[in-house]
C-alpha cells in the first residue's frame, strides 16, 4: 500500500504495472527467484537501499512471459478489499479512505477488518469468481454470525446450554455457506452432525460416524460422487476453516471458548451483534459495476450502523461500566490496587462523545484484564500450565506465532514483580490475542522498578530468522531505548531454536554497536526459557518471592560472556552452563 501510494493520481497503464512490480522489488516486499550473488546481497542486508536500476534489472532478468500482470497480481488483493483502486483510467491510482487509514500510524487491525467484513460478499463486481450460477448469494462474515446465533438457539431449545460451534464443526459448516437463505438449514445440518458424534460410544465409532458424515455432506454439496473431489474438499476446508476464524475474531464479535476448542459470539458485543442480526440477514446488495462495489467497501461511513443511536450507544456504555466495575471489584477483594478512571453518565453524552467513552472503557478494561492476569499468573499452577503449553507449542491448535506472544507474555508476568507486561498484540473483548504484534512495534514492553526491555518472539528457525528478526529487533530496542531514557533498556529474545546468523548479528550490536551504540540483546532457545519457568516453580515451591532483581543478574551474567568469549557461536554454546550456575545460586539462597 505505502509503494502504491507512490503511484497515485498516475493512470494503472502496462508501464506503470510493470514499475510497481519494479518498486515492490527495489523496497525487498517481493523476492524474485533468479538472482546474481550481488543483488541476492540486497536483500540479505536488510539496511542496504536497492537502486531503481537494480530492481529493474532484477525484474527484466525474469523474463516474464506478461511482465504488467505481475502488478496487476499484486495489487489485485488490494482493490478487492477496498483500499485502492488502481486500473488504468483517467483518474489514476486512487487510495481511498479506508486506505489512507490503513496507512495511518494509528490504524486499528480489528476495525479494519471489520468495516471489510461487513461489506464483503459473494459475488461481488470485483472478482469473476464465486459467481451466482455456482451457487454463491452472501455476506460470508455475517452469515457465519446468523449461523452460530442459529445453533446456539437450536441447542438451547433442545435443553442445553449454548456453546456456539466447535472448531470442527465449523470447519465443516461455515466455509460451506454459500447460500444466506440455507443458513437454517445448514444450522439443523449442524446439530444433526453434533448429536451423531456425542452419541457414540466409542473413538473407533466417532471416527467413523464423523468420516462417513462429512463424506456424505461433501458429496451432497459438491453434487457429486467423485471421491478424490469430495477428500480434496474435505482437506481443504480446514485450512479455510482455520483461516476463517483467524480473520473473522479480529472484528471482535467472535471469541474463543472450551479451552479453545469452541467459537461462540462474544458476549460482551450482544447488543451490537444482535442489532445487526436484526437488520443484516447475510443478502448480498446489488452494484451497477466495479466502482461503485470498491467506493461502498471503501467508505468508513457505510453501512450505518444499527446500534450507532444515542439509545443503542447508551445501553453499550451501561454494560461496559458495569462489566468494568466487576473487574475493580474483583481486583480490589484481591487487595490489587487498579488505575483511576473517569466515570461519566452517559445519559448526559451526545452520540460522538458516547463512541469516545465506549472505547475509553474497552481499553480501561483491558488494563484491568492484564492486571488479573498478572494475579493469575502468580498461582504455582498456571506457571506449570505455561511451561508445559511452552514445551507442547508445535503441537497448538492454535496458530503457532500468535500462541508463542501469548505465552511469553503469560510467563513474563509470572516470571516477576513487573511494574507492567504490556504486549502488543491486537485482542479481543476476552482479553485474548487476535493476531501477531504489528511489524514496527516490539512483541511485549516489559517495566520494572529497575530497568526496562522488550521481548521479541519469533518461531521461524532457519536463515528467515535473521532476515524477518535481525535488524528489525535491534532498530525496534533503539527506539524502545529512545523512548524510555529513564532507566536501561534490554532486550530478551526467544525462538524454538536460535539461527547463528540472528545470533553473529545480536553478537555485533552486543559488542560492537548498532547505529553508534551497543545494545542489551539476551538471546534464548525456548527450552532455554522454559529453563527459567522451570527454577521460578522450584523457587515459588519453597514459598520464596523470584524479583526482578535476580532476572535482571542473569541477563547481565548472559551479556558479560561477551567480554572474554572469541565468537558468537561460543557465546551461545556458554549460555546452558550460565543459567545452571545462576540457578545454582538462586536455590542456594
Amino acid at each position: 500500500m505505502r509503494v502504491l501510494k507512490e503511484l497515485e493520481g498516475q493512470p494503472f497503464n502496462y508501464e506503470n504495472q510493470i514499475k510497481y512490480q519494479i518498486l515492490l522489488i527495489q523496497n525487498k516486499l517481493y523476492k524474485p527467484t533468479k538472482l546474481t550473488k550481488e543483488q541476492e546481497e540486497y536483500f540479505d542486508d536488510i539496511e542496504k537501499e536497492m537502486p531503481f536500476s537494480v530492481a529493474q534489472e532484477i525484474f527484466n532478468a525474469q523474463n516474464y512471459e506478461d511482465p504488467a500482470m505481475r502488478g496487476r497480481n499484486s495489487v489485485a488483493p488490494l482493490n478487492k478489499m477496498g483500499l485502492c483502486i488502481a486500473k488504468n483510467s483517467v483518474r489514476g491510482v486512487k487510495i481511498t479512505p479506508l486506505g489512507e487509514y490503513f496507512l495511518s500510524e494509528d490504524y486499528d487491525l480489528g476495525k479494519l477488518f471489520f468495516i471489510h467484513f461487513l461489506k464483503w460478499q459473494l459475488p461481488n463486481p470485483a472478482s469473476r469468481t464465486f459467481s451466482e450460477n455456482d451457487g454463491f448469494f452472501i455476506k460470508p462474515f455475517i452469515g457465519t454470525l446468523h449461523l452460530i446465533n442459529e445453533v446456539n438457539k437450536l441447542w438451547s431449545n433442545a435443553g442445553n446450554d449454548p456453546v456456539g460451534v466447535s472448531k470442527d464443526e465449523f470447519s465443516l459448516f461455515a466455509p460451506t455457506l454459500i447460500d444466506y437463505r440455507n443458513i437454517k438449514q445448514q444450522a439443523k445440518k449442524l446439530i444433526e452432525y453434533r448429536v451423531g458424534l456425542r452419541s457414540q460410544k466409542d473413538d473407533k465409532k466417532k471416527k467413523e460416524f464423523r468420516d462417513k458424515f462429512r463424506k456424505n455432506f461433501a458429496k451432497t454439496f459438491l453434487g457429486i460422487n467423485k471421491n478424490k473431489e469430495i477428500l480434496k474438499l474435505l482437506n481443504n476446508l480446514k485450512d479455510y476453516g482455520d483461516n476463517a476464524i483467524r480473520y473473522f475474531r479480529l472484528t471482535r464479535f467472535l471469541h474463543i471458548r472450551g479451552g479453545g476448542f469452541y467459537i461462540d459470539l462474544e458476549p460482551r458485543r450482544s447488543i451490537e451483534i444482535n442489532k445487526l442480526l436484526s437488520v443484516d440477514n447475510a443478502a448480498p446488495l446489488e452494484f451497477k459495476n466495479t466502482d461503485q462495489y470498491i467506493e461502498y467497501l471503501a467508505d468508513l461511513k457505510q453501512p450505518i450502523l444499527p446500534w450507532e443511536t444515542k439509545s443503542e450507544l447508551e445501553k453499550i456504555a451501561n454494560n461496559l461500566s458495569n462489566d468494568v466495575k466487576d473487574y475493580i471489584s474483583d481486583l480490589k477483594s484481591k487487595a490489587v490496587k487498579t488505575p483511576s478512571f473517569d466515570f461519566q453518565n452517559a445519559k448526559i453524552l451526545n452520540e460522538e462523545q458516547l463512541k469516545e467513552y465506549i472505547e475509553e472503557l474497552r481499553a480501561y478494561r483491558r488494563k484491568l484484564q492484564e492486571l488479573k492476569t498478572h494475579l493469575e499468573s502468580q498461582d504455582i499452577s498456571k506457571i506449570q500450565e505455561y511451561i508445559e503449553a511452552l514445551k507442547n507449542i508445535h503441537q497448538s491448535a492454535n496458530k503457532k506465532s500468535i500462541e508463542l506472544e501469548k505465552l511469553a507474555t503469560l510467563a513474563l508476568n509470572a516470571l516477576n514483580d513487573a511494574l507492567e507486561i504490556k504486549p502488543n498484540y491486537p485482542v479481543g473483548d476476552d482479553n485474548e490475542p487476535t493476531f501477531t504484534a504489528s511489524a514496527n512495534k516490539p512483541d511485549i514492553e516489559c517495566f520494572y522498578e529497575k530497568f526496562n526491555s522488550v521481548c521479541e518472539v519469533t518461531m521461524l528457525t532457519d536463515r528467515s530468522q535473521w532476515y524477518n528478526e535481525g535488524q528489525p529487533v535491534m532498530r525496534h530496542v533503539r527506539e524502545f531505548e529512545k523512548m524510555h531514557t529513564e532507566k536501561s533498556a534490554y532486550c530478551l529474545f526467544i525462538a524454538p531454536r536460535l539461527h547463528q546468523d540472528t545470533v553473529e548479528t545480536f553478537w555485533m550490536a552486543v559488542k560492537y554497536g548498532y547505529k553508534g551504540a551497543t545494545q542489551k540483546i539476551v538471546p534464548l532457545s525456548i527450552s532455554q526459557f522454559i529453563r527459567l519457568l522451570e527454577i521460578l516453580l522450584e523457587v515459588r515451591k519453597q514459598g520464596r518471592r523470584f524479583t526482578h532483581d535476580e532476572l535482571l543478574n542473569l541477563y547481565d551474567q548472559i551479556l558479560s560472556l561477551t567480554d572474554y568469549v572469541a565468537h558468537s557461536e561460543e557465546w551461545i554454546e556458554r549460555i546452558p552452563a550460565t543459567i545452571t550456575k545462576w540457578q545454582e545460586s538462586i536455590l542456594a539462597n
